[in-house]
């Protein structure tokens, strides 16, 4: 039902422009109102005759699934929950127990609690794993078990967790969290200011704004803006942190759609903070979005240097459309370019290679473009930083390592087998490495690199053609070659997984304020983005 009556919500729009785009269009409706009525008949019959007793609800919520699958990662149907979820986002406020919260098929797992909210006043930690709250078993919910912890301000919610093999309880009185956009700022000497900007909600630019007029006032020269792990967020936010240090009616982005109305140019619209003060833009692989037309923008106008890793490569731009019974579709409705005409898109969704995945823009088919200086620029592939760091690209096996979650694992491990008091003389040891690569062992971690599978499909191919034995030992050989570049692969990036290791140690002992106080000390990117910021001649060489 959820899906005829979001396609009655459609079909207006379309009967409005009709009279307008002429017969070519009458051609589009009339397949759009065909596959509609072949949709809701096939839906009516198999829910009337199928053998077995069907879900009416399940079934549309996978046919709406599979079909916005077809196009892109970013065009979603959102139901209720989902909605209240992304207004948490864009707002940054919200009633709860104040922790990231990652939920699993059975349990819910506390990835961080926010120092001073309900879950931290409860005594909870980073990996305690809840399977109850209140009287429900998170195993036997089948929705969103993490919905179960939000609720009124003053109301309290029982969890039953598991910390180290043991289960414990707590009691947790929810109230109001806000989230802030810009969670540190702080000087990293007595004349660089450091800014955090974690997420393009509502309070991003007031928040920067703040942050900017804070250090300034504490002596700050110098800037260097945090956009690292930024997965971007609201654009219009994205246009008035780039105000910050732009004059006012400067161009910073172009949206371009088939839809008229969603053709859009961009200009900065307040008189600027400071137009003058150099600015280092720290970017990484999880910079998307907003921090990329944030990053984009001061790049092609030659006001800041960007330090890092290649962005995410997110040149797409996403609008919420209401639907009925509190239901949204988000959907991806324009590109964005940046100043100088690129768009940063790096993954083709709409052509994909012949197992269905989107295929990458090829380097060779980039087109070059120029920032107002003259600087070269390209697209098709995220923000290229002007000056990039290796240690700031996730190697295929720290990726690995990640997702499978053994570095907040350890770091749970760690925590109880370790004390901590003082965050200054903290330090990884090479005792500690080797205590990882154990962890890594005992959790039986292995990972597949593409050319190991390439191999594994050259042998199918090779066997269907009777040439299996010929080259079984070249196969043997090179498999032992790969195995052994995988065991060296972890001592090869050893710095890059004690850097991961120790942020996230340091988060359990001293929060994440701790963690952006250990960065000023120790974080790569930092000491490279105030290094040239100290020879005001290297930083102008870079935006020549």
């Amino acid at each position: 039902m959820k899906k005829l009556l979001t396609k009655k919500i459609v079909l207006p729009v379309f009967i409005g422009v009709l009279f307008i785009t002429g017969s070519a269009f009458k051609n589009d409706f009339f397949e759009i109102a065909k596959q509609i009525e072949i949709f809701t008949t096939l839906f009516k019959e198999v829910n009337m005759n199928y053998v077995d007793e069907t879900n009416p609800a399940d079934l549309m919520d996978t046919a709406i699934k599979s079909m916005l699958q077809d196009l892109d990662p970013y065009t979603n149907f959102y139901n209720e929950q989902d909605v209240e979820a992304s207004r948490i986002n864009n707002t940054g406020d919200y009633t709860g127990i104040g922790a990231s919260v990652l939920t699993l098929k059975d349990k819910l797992v506390i990835i961080e609690p926010y120092k001073g909210f309900p879950a931290d006043k409860a005594g909870l930690k980073a990996g305690d794993e809840i399977i109850k709250v209140d009287n429900t078993v998170v195993a036997d919910f089948s929705d969103d078990a993490g919905n179960l912890l939000q609720g009124a301000a003053g109301t309290t919610v029982n969890v039953t967790y598991v910390r180290q093999g043991k289960t414990q309880t707590a009691t947790i009185k929810r109230e109001a969290v806000e989230i802030h956009a810009v969670p540190h700022y702080s000087m990293i000497d007595d004349k660089t200011g450091y800014v955090v900007l974690r997420k393009f909600n509502e309070k991003a630019s007031s928040e920067t704004i703040n942050a900017i007029r804070a250090l300034k006032s504490q002596g700050a020269k110098q800037l260097v803006l945090d956009l690292r792990g930024n997965l971007g967020g609201l654009l219009n936010e994205a246009v008035n942190v780039t105000n910050i240090f732009v004059p006012q009616n400067q161009l910073v982005v172009t949206t371009k759609s088939k839809v008229d109305k969603y053709n859009k140019t961009y200009y900065t619209q307040k008189e600027p903070i400071d137009t003058e003060i150099p600015v280092v833009v720290l970017i990484d692989g999880k910079s998307a979005s907003a921090s990329e037309i944030v990053a984009g923008a001061l790049q092609d106008l030659d006001r800041a240097v960007i330090v890092g890793a290649r962005s995410f490569g997110k040149g797409l731009v996403q609008r919420p459309k209401s639907l009925v019974y509190g239901t949204q579709l988000k959907i991806t409705i324009s590109r964005y370019y940046t100043p100088s005409g690129r768009c940063i898109q790096s993954l083709d969704y709409w052509n994909r290679d012949e197992l269905g995945k989107a295929t990458r823009v090829k380097k060779e088919n980039y087109t070059a473009f120029k920032t107002k200086r003259g600087r070269t620029v390209y697209d098709g592939g995220g923000i290229q930083p002007d000056v990039e760091l290796g240690i700031s690209k996730l190697s295929p096996i720290t990726t690995a390592i990640v997702n499978e979650n053994l570095i907040f694992d350890f770091a749970t491990e760690y925590y109880y087998s370790h004390q901590v008091t003082d965050l200054k003389s903290f330090k990884l040891t090479d005792a500690d490495f080797n205590e990882f690569k154990n962890f890594l062992k005992v959790n039986n971690f292995t990972f597949s690199t593409k050319t190991e599978k390439a191999f594994d499909d050259a042998l199918l191919v090779a066997d269907e053609e009777g040439l299996k034995k010929v080259i079984d030992g070249q196969y043997t050989t090179l498999m032992n070659a790969l195995n052994t570049y995988k065991t060296e692969a972890i001592n090869a990036n050893k710095t890059q997984l004690m850097g991961l290791l120790a942020e996230e140690i340091v988060k359990r002992y001293f929060y994440r304020e701790g963690m952006y106080s250990y960065y000023i000390d120790h974080n790569t990117e930092i000491k490279k983005g105030t290094e040239i910021l100290k020879n005001p001649s290297t930083y102008l060489s870079y935006l020549q």
